[in-house]
């Protein structure tokens, strides 16, 4: 069935101007429903969790190289990663890995990107992707940005909406509203949040609701004038590290002002308000894409045995480790994580999910697995740094 919105199907397109696009990579999170394969110093964008050799963030670097050259590409991370980041993605330049001294979420991570690029070029349309997001078809996503561009080149922020296959409770919505006209473009009446599952149902059988996938693209003159709008202080902090970024001052400017800036979501901070007035807009995407949120999603998303269970290969002829052994007899629907080096077995157990690493094994029903993020929240509570 095809659930993309009717009033948002196809419509004949104009062309577009032709702007230079520019793609920005925030890297940021420590993964915490993936703990303890994620951790704080080597977070889930940095591993192969889906059964290829690259990692989330080289798979995310390699499906924008159809539109966007290393030179008009950006990483947006943090000090403890910058390295990491350089070393998995060597065609990257090195001054275009943006780093961040501490997290101050995604606001202030994609505003810093936009800030850097306005100086750069003023009119350049630029797009936001998570690193730690999965596509599947790359042309379907190729093919999906070119139509978003448009409409950012029309002066739109645009969002990358996900065609929705089922109720999910673990996603925002995106309430499409009317066609502007170009190619697939409408505009988002509303963003709504994660709802329950009746509400979900509801929202996926009306056909008017896409999924939040929090890919963003606009021109980045249009990003910065409705920062200031609503985030007046955030702006004025980024327009000044900006002004500072490739001059000996960096990191006096960073220090002096980085830490006071406000701390909130693109969503919340701009996009949102920006919708109320009806500034946003969207196209619908259906390329296979998932966020890889937790471990029972990879269990759903990597090849299984036949009895539905998974070994997910982390990829690990870099290590000296040598490669583990799994082993299980009577076992249904097993998600295991093998990352210690040592065998890992099961008997006569189903719906589990086993992850073991040399200094904490966690084992799980597959359908608490979200729940893993509490028991971080334990361990931060409890002060035990050293298994974040």
């Amino acid at each position: 069935m095809d659930t993309t919105p009717s009033s948002c199907r196809k419509v004949p397109s104009p062309g577009h101007d032709g702007a230079v696009f520019y793609a920005v990579i925030p890297a940021g999170g420590s993964g915490t429903r993936l703990w303890p394969l994620s951790r704080a110093g080597h977070p889930k964008f940095l591993h192969a969790l889906t059964g290829t050799p690259l990692s989330l963030l080289q798979a995310t670097y390699g499906r924008l190289e159809a539109l966007a050259a290393p030179e008009t590409t950006f990483v947006v991370t943090g000090v403890a990663h910058a390295a990491a980041v350089a070393r998995q993605l060597p065609s990257l330049p090195e001054g275009n890995i943006l780093v961040e001294p501490t997290p101050r979420d995604s606001c202030a991570a994609i505003g810093l990107a936009a800030a850097v690029i306005a100086r750069r070029d003023p009119h350049a349309v630029m797009g936001a992707f998570a690193a730690d997001q999965l596509v599947r078809d790359v042309p379907a996503f190729t093919e999906t940005l070119t139509k978003a561009i448009q409409g950012a080149e029309d002066g739109l922020l645009m969002t990358i909406g996900i065609t929705p296959n089922h109720p999910e409770t673990g996603y925002g919505y995106l309430h499409v509203g009317e066609p502007t006209g170009t190619g697939d473009v409408c505009k988002v009446a509303e963003f709504a949040e994660k709802p329950v599952l009746e509400v979900a149902k509801r929202y996926v059988d009306s056909g008017e609701y896409l999924w939040n996938a929090g890919m963003f693209v606009w021109r980045v003159d249009v990003f910065l004038d409705e920062l200031a709008r609503q985030q007046p202080a955030l702006h004025e902090g980024l327009m000044r590290i900006a002004e500072a970024w490739n001059t000996r001052e960096r990191e006096e400017v960073l220090a002096e002002l980085w830490p006071g800036l406000t701390k909130i979501s693109v969503d919340f901070g701009v996009m949102e308000g920006a919708g109320r007035a009806g500034l946003v807009g969207t196209v619908p995407g259906n390329f296979g894409w998932n966020d890889v949120g937790d471990f029972h999603t990879l269990g759903e998303l990597l090849e299984t045995d036949t009895a539905g269970n998974v070994v997910v290969d982390l990829g690990l002829e870099s290590s000296t480790r040598s490669k583990p052994t799994v082993l299980m007899q009577e076992s249904e629907r097993v998600v295991v994580v093998p990352h210690s080096g040592r065998l890992v077995a099961a008997v006569g157990v189903n719906d589990l999910i086993i992850v073991d690493t040399p200094d904490a094994l966690l084992i799980c029903p597959r359908a608490r697995a979200q729940d893993v993020k509490k028991l971080v929240d334990s361990l931060k509570e409890r002060g035990s740094i050293e298994l974040l």
